[in-house]
């Protein structure tokens, strides 16, 4: 059974910075794409970073050069480090994963459709 679970959210003052987490078990993938999506209250659900098993990854526009996705594939860890928060990047967020037959199959979708293992969140809140 797949889990995946999130970690290190909080509260921050707008400028600062948080390192997000997401601890995944039950599965063994070949090709695989893992995101962080985020979701704040009366909104839409959106993709905020993506990797794949290549390595790849891609970024939403809003958080382009203030985030990061990395992954530790030893640990099965997924992780978000974002710097220079911002009051808009207050949601909950969340990690999520689908296994494919290769990368291309998923490489750099932020679609949340996409993924078919979600984790419950962890909440950042942004504020002064």
């Amino acid at each position: 059974q797949v889990q995946l679970v999130e970690s290190g959210g909080g509260s921050v003052q707008p400028g600062g910075s948080l390192r997000l987490s997401c601890a995944a078990s039950g599965y063994t993938y070949i090709g695989y794409c893992m995101a962080w999506f985020r979701q704040a209250p009366g909104k839409e659900r959106e993709g905020v970073a993506v990797i794949d098993s290549n390595g790849s990854t891609k970024y939403a526009h809003s958080v382009q050069g203030r985030f990061t996705i990395s992954e530790d594939n030893a640990k099965k860890m997924l992780y978000l480090e974002m710097n220079t928060l911002k009051p808009e990047d207050t949601a909950m967020y969340y990690c999520a994963v689908v296994g494919v037959p290769a990368a291309r199959y998923c490489s750099g979708s932020l679609v949340p459709s996409t993924y078919n293992y979600w984790g419950q969140g962890t909440q950042v809140t942004v504020s002064s």
